[in-house]
């Protein structure tokens, strides 16, 4: 075994000139890094692996001088053999250090996302669970039970808490309007009609953005700013162009549903001025026979004179 170690010793330094040539000349050989240079392939050639070599037969001599055959040849071809191995090895560590950036970075957004939408949502808001909607869901409530359930598989946390304000005024609404009309008027049917009318055009503002955000949900945004930022440099004019190209159109896509949930927004501004509106009618008979204001200022003149009605003590 020491004769081996001591034969390897040999080959490995006899070896050591014709790599830093090798090296040099095309450092991209001689190397298995991704980044080769030259100043890496005189420290590796010129210092490392003579020590390596000294090392070993330094060590092997502790079994006399007799070096063998074998070693000698396994000396000579190590570090052709050790390039290959070392490079894939790398590739590897590099590859599972890329996803665990990702999976790192999926959570992250992941997060963020969720935690925009819980400071986003408003005080009171009911959700709206698209398993399981209402026993008494009409068409507008499974509309956005599918709206909401498609979002959700999309990705979209972020815009899905916005079916969940369109729910809840939409049954506030609806509650007002019961409370001020009966359901037999015709003012309540008029009502309704066209409360449900701007609830179902917000649902079709839903599906539009449902189907924007399947059509750049496979595109990885952050990879591509992460090759336009740090591997620019390598990059060639055509892989740039697509790059800039495919991140356009994501950041369109993100402008797009912004735009339709403003529109969403303004669908719930109205049915809050509805609300709003329909709670100050007065549509039952008041049950005073005078006005409140009126017998405010009554009670007070009998306060007033209240004195006069007391009797004198004896």
């Amino acid at each position: 075994m020491l004769g081996f170690l001591q034969g390897a010793a040999y080959g490995l330094f006899l070896t050591c000139l014709p790599w830093c040539l090798i090296g040099l000349a095309s450092p991209r050989l001689a190397l298995p890094t991704e980044h080769p240079t030259r100043w890496r392939v005189v420290l590796r050639y010129a210092f490392l692996v003579p020590f390596l070599s000294l090392l070993m037969w330094l060590t092997s001599l502790w079994g006399g001088f007799d070096p063998s055959l074998p070693g000698w040849l396994a000396g000579l071809v190590g570090i052709a053999v050790e390039i290959p191995l070392e490079r894939r090895w790398r590739r590897f560590r590099a590859r599972r250090h890329q996803r665990r950036l990702e999976a790192m970075l999926e959570a992250e957004t992941s997060r963020r996302r969720a935690e925009e939408v819980r400071q986003g949502r408003e005080a009171g808001v009911a959700e709206l669970d698209p398993a399981n909607p209402p026993a008494d869901a009409d068409e507008v409530v499974q509309a956005l039970c599918r709206a909401k359930r498609e979002l959700l598989e999309a990705g979209r946390e972020d815009h899905a808490g916005q079916v969940d304000r369109l729910y809840s005024r939409y049954r506030h609404v609806l509650g007002v309007l019961g409370s001020r009309f009966d359901t037999s008027e015709l003012a309540h049917e008029r009502a309704r009609s066209l409360v449900e009318e701007v609830c179902l055009g917000a649902v079709d503002n839903l599906n539009a953005m449902v189907a924007q955000a399947r059509g750049v949900a496979g595109l990885d945004v952050d990879f591509v700013r992460r090759r336009l930022g740090q591997e620019a440099d390598r990059l060639t004019a055509n892989e740039t162009s697509a790059l800039r190209r495919r991140l356009a159109l994501v950041e369109d896509t993100e402008r797009s549903l912004r735009h339709l949930a403003a529109r969403n927004e303004a669908a719930l501004t109205a049915l809050d001025d509805a609300s709003v509106a329909l709670s100050r009618l007065v549509t039952d008979r008041p049950r005073a026979r005078v006005g409140a204001d009126q017998a405010c200022e009554e009670l007070r003149r009998f306060i007033d004179g209240a004195e006069r009605y007391s009797r004198p003590s004896r």
